[in-house]
């Protein structure tokens, strides 16, 4: 059974995945899974108490069910065992700091954790202001200069 300290339970997302192949009849048997992933049938009988554990491999199967076994999800499958590897070498001192900066850079890109570079940014720094009044337009542009501490005001017609 899995006993990192990356699971916060008692089973892996991987074993809801095995079960719900499984139960899909495309993956291995129950005595397969059970070897496999180290626990015992108590276990099973434990795990079908955990609504968490249930709504995971029940979300598994309506995803080889309606979608098929994609590789998108067996690459997410694999993924998430190879968080654990990623874990031991970004902890582990004989691993070179460039190669723990990469894994800690693709770990924060796979997680979705980037910040968002979508937003537009005005290089003068000034702010605009547009009043319409009737049919005549008139902006206003104040632009502000730190350095010189000087305040530019225009008004275009």
């Amino acid at each position: 059974m899995d006993t990192l300290p990356l699971f916060h339970t008692k089973w892996s997302d991987r074993l809801a995945f095995d079960i719900a192949l499984m139960l899909e009849g495309s993956g291995e048997t129950l005595q397969e899974v059970v070897a496999r992933h180290k626990i015992s049938a108590n276990d099973i009988l434990i795990f079908k108490q955990d609504p968490v554990f249930l709504k995971k491999v029940e979300h598994y199967q309506s995803e080889v069910r309606d979608k098929g076994l994609t590789f998108k999800l067996k690459a997410r499958a694999q993924a998430e065992e190879l968080l654990t590897t990623s874990w031991h070498l970004i902890h582990d001192p004989a691993v070179s700091p460039a190669v723990k900066a990469d894994l800690i850079k693709s770990t924060v890109k796979w997680g979705g954790l980037e910040p968002k570079g979508d937003v537009a940014v005005d290089s003068s720094g000034g702010v605009r202001i547009t009043i319409n009044l009737g049919s005549q337009q008139h902006d206003v542009v104040q632009t502000f200069n730190e350095a010189e501490d000087v305040t530019a005001i225009e008004s275009t017609q």
